[in-house]
């Protein structure tokens, strides 16, 4: 027992080391872990600051664009300042307010984040522009009864055309990326309906005549109003500031339109001293204030999207109403003695549903195509080129309504022959409407997924849908230069008048069906459209082949999360709260995707 001590004492020695080995080592593991956590803590504390400072810039903007949706319209004064609208402030950095604006004119309501959303549900077409969309339909409907007298489209009808169109196309311009609930903005709209009408009037008139003139003395007045116009904008906002904020955008966008107006006015003031028997220099008067009206868009400041949007589609759907207006005031004084037949009444229902057909190839290209893929939004020469595709979907949808006028006019007047006027404006406006649709659909960038045998199922339906509009515009165009004489297929769709509409409404039907194509194969493949998203996103299309720009992308980054934002508000489960958890997810992804996109660039 008394050897076994100093041997037990010794083991005890020894272990007592080890065992304090082990206690800083479980000490320096239990630190590291507790370090740890901390770090993730702390990075955890980091993002949840980062996403509470967006949401106060967001709520910021927020309450700004709240307060100018509700507001009256006289509040700051009946004749205040300009107002950047919330919308086309998105891009700054910045609130935004004019050296001279003192408390409430010339300020940028949109300022906040860079690229904040917009929460304040969007405001409807507002009642001035619906009705200088009217006054502008009618001046378009005025050519459009020109071209129904000389039964072809010459150059002074296609640069009254223009000209019409690119009076309507300033006003929006402005209204997009300004409040115009102010009396200046009013009387000034006021003033642009007068030049309207007052040039509406001279349509019939050729080069050499003194409507001519009267037509340019109309778009040099318009130019002179714009000119006013932005040097009033200038005025509030000539104190500028920072390279890149609203104030500088608005500033410098502003100097832009009054130097291109008062060129405009110069060239029309030249041609209006030409004598009426120099009519071949005026030609090159008007395609040089053509050319001086066209923008790249989005130069210096953007405009609100979704606005413009509505503005396009409004004034095509009220074009579309007044073409069928007129068919029934042609068929009016014949109603007024005779009962309709059923011959009579299934004609005016042909004539109504291809109207309506067309409608609905219409791109409504505010909600059914997302931002980033729009050609406004992709790349300034796809957006150049989309504005083209809109002007001659606008003419050619008047030379439509002029050649539905003629050919009611045959029908009912039981003519034994079918006119070649009315033949040609029918086939042919037809026929260039139906190619104005898809050209401004090719503008667009389309998506299909990377899934193979899923991308060759897309790839079908656009390849069908690409010969199917080729194939009609072909035939309805075929039809249109077809002479009298001509026997064969094309003779037997063309035998009278009810026939000929009827095969028109069967290729509108038929186009209608195709274009659903890309959407049926997404609803067989996916179950809903967020689904679809996640799988198609490998881009296609003309542009596809062009870098995308990225401003101009951001800027759609900064619409999409507006857009996830108002359906996350819209939720039933969240009632009136503003957010969600699932918004705040949509929106941090989108704000890391343009953070990381401007850190490259």
């Amino acid at each position: 027992m008394a050897a076994s001590g100093p041997s037990s004492g010794g083991e005890a020695a020894a272990s007592a080391p080890q065992n304090a080995e082990e206690e800083v080592a479980q000490l320096r593991s239990n630190l590291q872990r507790e370090k740890a956590a901390k770090r993730k803590m702390y990075s955890y504390l980091v993002k949840i600051a980062d996403e509470l400072k967006t949401l106060r810039n967001e709520s910021e903007q927020l309450i700004h664009a709240a307060e100018f949706s509700t507001k009256a319209w006289y509040e700051g004064g009946m004749w205040r300042g300009p107002n950047v609208l919330p919308a086309a402030g998105m891009g700054g950095g910045s609130p935004a307010k004019g050296g001279n604006a003192g408390d409430d004119g010339g300020m940028a309501v949109g300022g906040g984040a860079p690229n904040a959303p917009q929460l304040v549900p969007r405001a409807p077409v507002s009642l001035s522009d619906l009705f200088l969309d009217i006054v502008t339909v009618c001046a378009f409907t005025r050519v459009g009864n020109a071209i129904q007298d000389r039964g072809t489209i010459d150059l002074p009808i296609l640069a009254y055309f223009a000209i019409f169109w690119q009076i309507w196309s300033k006003e929006a311009s402005y209204s997009t990326r300004f409040d115009t609930t102010d009396l200046s903005s009013h009387l000034e709209t006021l003033l642009a309906c007068f030049a309207l009408l007052g040039g509406s009037l001279s349509a019939y008139s050729d080069f050499h005549s003194a409507g001519c003139t009267r037509i340019m003395a109309v778009a040099m007045f318009v130019a002179l109003l714009h000119v006013a116009l932005h040097c009033r904008v200038w005025y509030w906002f000539q104190a500028g500031g920072e390279d890149g904020s609203i104030n500088d955008s608005v500033k410098r966008y502003a100097v832009f339109i009054v130097v291109m107006n008062t060129v405009e006015m110069v060239n029309w003031g030249v041609g209006m001293a030409l004598p009426p028997n120099e009519s071949k220099w005026r030609g090159w008067v008007f395609l040089v204030g053509i050319l001086l009206n066209l923008r790249l868009p989005r130069g210096f400041m953007p405009n609100d999207f979704h606005a413009a949007c509505s503005k396009r589609g409004v004034l095509f759907i009220l074009l579309l109403g007044f073409n069928l207006q007129s068919i029934v005031v042609v068929a009016s004084p014949y109603f007024n003695y005779w009962d309709p037949t059923w011959d009579q009444y299934a004609f005016l229902f042909l004539a109504c549903f291809l109207l309506f057909m067309i409608k609905l190839l219409y791109v409504d290209d505010t909600y059914s195509i997302a931002p980033q893929d729009h050609a406004l939004l992709y790349n300034r020469a796809a957006g150049f080129f989309f504005h083209l595709g809109n002007f001659a979907l606008l003419l050619f949808t008047t030379v439509l309504g002029s050649g539905l006028n003629l050919l009611t006019h045959s029908f009912l007047a039981a003519a034994q022959a079918l006119p070649n006027d009315a033949k040609n404006l029918v086939c042919g406006g037809f026929s260039a409407c139906v190619f104005s649709i898809a050209f401004i659909k090719s503008m667009h960038i389309r998506r299909v997924p990377t899934n193979p045998k899923h991308e060759r199922m897309f790839f079908v339906a656009y390849i069908t849908q690409f010969v199917g509009v080729l194939g009609v515009a072909f035939i309805t165009a075929r039809m249109c230069f077809s002479s009298d004489s001509e026997s064969g297929f094309l003779a037997l769709l063309m035998q009278n008048e009810i026939e000929m509409l009827a095969v028109l409404v069967f290729f509108a039907l038929l186009l209608v069906a195709m274009s659903w194509l890309d959407e049926a194969v997404e609803l067989q493949l996916y179950s809903d459209a967020s689904e679809a998203s996640e799988y198609r996103v490998q881009p296609f299309g003309f542009w596809a082949c062009f870098r995308h720009e990225e401003p101009l992308q951001l800027e759609a980054l900064a619409l999409e999360r507006n857009r996830a934002a108002r359906l996350a508000q819209r939720s039933p489960l969240l009632g009136s709260s503003v957010m969600s958890f699932s918004g705040l997810q949509g929106m941090s992804m989108y704000n890391s995707f343009a953070q990381l996109a401007q850190q490259e660039a």
